[in-house]
This record gives structure tokens, C-alpha cells and sequence, in this order.
């Protein structure tokens, strides 16, 4: 379900030790005023945006499941994140929508952004981030479907490469009953399109 961990624990100073290497590299100056603690920012910057490594979803759900006696479609949509791109650690970002089927339980539905973040916060793939996120939901939850569809525009493309701003890529995971009943796929899908 999730990438192996990195070692834990590294030491910012490695991270900014990097970076000045980096900038000298590029033909900068790491010691001229603009630049000077662009290490250290540079450092703790990439120690926030891959925080999610190492933490197991479970822990963040574990006190905010509730039993629930209904079988409805509980959906969340437009719930906003972040991410580093791995092939060439420029930003992604955009929005993910999720829908399951409770069997029993349910998720407090704030918890359903910390998910997202726990993945979005690695190095990733779009299309795994999607997937990643519904296999925890499942794995939870232990609900009988989950729908995960994620819209994000990539700087990857947009500032280097064939540079097509704004352009949306959109991916979805359909786990359980998501995949066999085409009334429930597509009433979720209609709400994520009211979005």
C-alpha cells in the first residue's frame, strides 16, 4: 500500500548541506544576501512536504471510527492537497474526492483530509496517490467500496517539458462495489462533477 520508508531521522543540516551544494552547482552564490538562508528554508520545506513517511494510516484514524448502523454513499469532495512530483520534485496539487460505502463503521470526516495529506506528503505518482488512498480507506474502514478521484495540475508539465498551463490530470481508483454497480460509480461521479 505505501512506499518503503526512508531513513528517519536525517539530519536538516544534510538537507541544507544539499542545497548549498545545489546552488553552487546552478552557478550561485550561496553566500550572497538573497541566498544566504535558502538552505535552512530549503531544509525544512522538503522535511514538511514529505512528513507523511513512515505514518501509519490506521494511527490517524484509530479514535474517529463510529459504528453506523446505514449502508448510504458517505462522500467528501473537493478536499485540497500538495504534493512533489518524484521524477522531477516540482509540485503537483489539486483536489481529491472520495466516496465510500460504510459496513458497520464510519471515518470522522476530518480525518479523511489527514489521509490524503499522510500520502500526498511523500515523493509520488498521481495515479499511485489515488490509489494508495482508497486501498487505506478500504483497509480501515473495511468498507464495502471505495471511489477516489483526484484532479491536479502538475508544474512538471506546466513549467518545463511541453509547458501546457492549466492543463487537469484526473485519476480514480474504484475498489469494491465501486467496480461492479454502475448506478453507485455513477452516482458518485455525479457528485464530484457538481464540485
Amino acid at each position: 500500500m505505501s512506499l518503503p520508508e526512508p531513513t528517519r531521522g536525517l539530519p536538516l543540516e544534510e538537507l541544507e548541506h544539499a542545497t548549498r551544494r545545489m546552488l553552487i552547482a546552478l552557478g550561485e552564490d550561496p553566500d550572497r544576501e538573497g541566498l544566504l538562508d535558502t538552505p535552512r528554508r530549503v531544509a525544512e520545506s522538503l522535511s514538511y512536504l514529505t512528513d507523511g513517511y513512515g505514518v501509519d494510516p490506521r494511527s490517524i484514524v484509530r479514535s474517529a471510527l463510529y459504528e453506523h448502523p446505514g449502508d448510504d454513499l458517505v462522500a467528501v469532495r473537493n478536499i485540497p492537497f500538495y504534493s512533489l512530483c518524484e521524477h522531477h520534485l516540482l509540485p503537483f496539487f489539486g483536489r481529491c474526492h472520495i466516496g465510500y460505502l460504510p459496513a458497520g463503521k464510519v471515518i470522522g470526516l476530518s480525518k479523511l483530509p489527514r489521509l490524503v495529506d499522510v500520502f500526498a506528503h511523500r515523493l509520488q505518482l498521481q495515479e499511485r496517490l489515488t490509489r494508495e488512498i482508497a486501498e487505506a480507506i478500504e483497509s480501515v474502514v473495511h468498507a464495502r467500496g471505495v471511489a477516489v478521484v483526484m484532479e491536479a495540475r502538475h508544474l512538471c508539465v506546466e513549467m518545463r517539458g511541453v509547458e501546457r498551463l492549466e492543463s487537469d490530470t484526473v485519476t480514480s481508483c474504484l475498489l469494491g462495489d465501486f467496480r461492479v454497480d454502475a448506478e453507485l460509480r455513477s452516482e458518485f461521479l455525479d457528485l464530484t462533477r457538481r464540485a
